[in-house]
């Protein structure tokens, strides 16, 4: 057999084996790196979609994602093909608001229910809402709303709206302070605060204002700007929460019982106007202090706990995108939840990272605004 023989023979039995990939085994490689001495690489899955907001897998190869624009998709990942689905009602996308995060109920195999936030429109103004759906037959069907929150403003800023559940089903939802800062303190709107009822609506007894006259009881803790990354660390007992501040003083914060969060009467960021700090310091009796603060800002836009066995020594991190300074922003925490570092990673990809999820196998996808959905698997 002559050599060039051979080397026609080897070249059509690599094209036929990459033919014979699915698109996921092909999805295009981007570049590697290493955090914590292990090595991974980052692929873009698909491209072209609208603001992803949020991911959430339903098994191994289907990850839906909602569109701030008014869709919710389901990517085959194997296939790398995308389908939208009926049964979502028509939500505008109006500044910051549109349709928002997404989650499975914790008991997601036998009442095949998804939650939703989004911006509720009555007229000119706008609030955060909660609804829910049922997953049948790969459609939604029974679209209702489980609560719209009194946080209702004429602006297109600060909805807030992440879900998480807690170890025994109660569901919490972030709301933003609409634009309005007083209203994070006043304790009778829901605005500027994190919500915890249960996923029919109802309120636990065990709320903190449940019995305060004029409060409202859904709230859990108070005194928030707007924060777009909720997650419930079992292993801690925590509920972690990750907001943006004004100009600077970003915040991870250990979310507590019943607890203000100083909002906007303490800030570690300044007014956008000018060098001023926002409120009387940044400390003050009977206000809470964050775990961590950003200066300047990376705009935290999702917060992920790590779980999953592909990266060990990722086990119990937190992980949040940054819209603003544009990378994966990943913190080390020991085991009482302190933070012992700080990593950015993929700061060369240049975009706004939006949405955090974990498949499965503990692989890490993300969407940017860019319209692009990405994983991150080991090398």
């Amino acid at each position: 057999m002559t050599l060039i023989y051979r080397y026609i023979c080897s070249a059509f039995i690599l094209l036929s084996c990459i033919a014979f990939l699915n698109p996921a085994q092909a999805a295009q490689y981007l570049f590697s790196g290493k955090s914590e001495g292990m090595n991974f690489q980052l692929e873009k899955v698909i491209s072209g979609l609208g603001v992803p907001w949020a991911l959430e897998f339903l098994d191994d190869d289907q990850l839906l994602f909602t569109e701030r624009g008014g869709k919710v998709g389901l990517l085959d990942i194997t296939k790398a093909q995308v389908r939208y689905l009926l049964g979502v009602p028509e939500v505008t996308s109006y500044g910051q608001g549109g349709l928002l995060d997404l989650k499975k109920s914790p008991n997601f195999f036998a009442d095949q229910t998804l939650f939703f936030t989004y911006s509720s429109e009555d007229g000119r103004k706008r609030s955060t809402a909660l609804a829910s759906a049922q997953w049948k037959g790969g459609r939604l069907q029974g679209w209702r709303d489980v609560l719209v929150t009194q946080s209702k403003s004429g602006s297109g800023h600060h909805f807030g709206s992440r879900i998480a559940f807690d170890a025994l089903g109660y569901l919490y939802f972030s709301v933003g302070d609409r634009g309005d800062r007083e209203s994070a303190q006043d304790l009778t709107n829901h605005a500027g605060s994190i919500l915890r009822i249960e996923g029919s609506g109802a309120v636990p007894m065990g709320n903190p204002f449940i019995k305060s006259k004029g409060a409202l009881p859904e709230i859990w803790s108070y005194g928030h700007r707007n924060p777009q990354g909720l997650a419930f660390d079992e292993n801690r007992g925590v509920l972690w929460a990750i907001e943006h501040g004004p100009r600077g003083g970003d915040e991870l914060n250990r979310i507590r019982k019943g607890a203000n969060y100083g909002w906007p009467v303490i800030s570690y960021g300044k007014e956008y106007w000018a060098p001023i700090s926002v409120g009387e310091g940044t400390h003050k009796v009977g206000m809470e202090q964050p775990e961590k603060v950003y200066i300047p800002s990376i705009a935290p836009g999702s917060l992920l706990l790590y779980s999953g066995q592909a990266f060990p020594e990722w086990q119990g991190d937190l992980f949040a995108g940054a819209l603003a300074l544009q990378h994966l922003n990943h913190l080390k925490l020991n085991q009482s939840g302190q933070v012992l570092e700080e990593e950015r990673l993929l700061l060369g990809l240049s975009e706004r990272i939006r949405a955090l999820a974990e498949s499965p196998q503990g692989w890490l996808y993300l969407s940017t605004d860019e319209g692009n959905i990405y994983r991150i698997r080991p090398e």
